[in-house]
């Protein structure tokens, strides 16, 4: 694994959802609420649409297209439920966030 550094750990909030670019890939970073730090794939795997461009209620992720509905602890669908986001191996080192974006990411699950 080779994690790469995101960002500090201070530039992220509980309840927030934040797009940053890592070595040219972008990755997704959710606190949901009462959770731990998650970083997803930035993509809808519908349509690839931003995931960033939704809403994120502290709960759930949204997606502005076609509003696919993922569970922000999780990644999995809840409406289509058949699909579920990439997760990325996360950690936490002297404030910063570090991220392995060496994992294949889900794309076009549905057409």
């Amino acid at each position: 694994m080779t994690f790469k550094t995101v960002c500090s750990l201070d530039e992220l909030w509980e309840g927030e959802m934040e797009s940053r670019e890592v070595d040219g890939q972008e990755v997704l970073l959710v606190w949901p609420d009462g959770g731990e730090l998650i970083a997803y794939q930035p993509m809808c795997p519908h349509q690839e649409v931003a995931l960033i461009e939704g809403k994120f209620d502290g709960k759930t992720l949204i997606c502005r297209a076609h509003n696919w509905v993922f569970d922000a602890c999780s990644g999995k669908g809840i409406n289509p439920s058949d699909c579920a986001l990439t997760k990325f191996p996360l950690r936490i080192e002297d404030g910063q966030i570090l991220v392995d974006l060496d994992v294949e990411v889900a794309r076009f699950t549905h057409t």
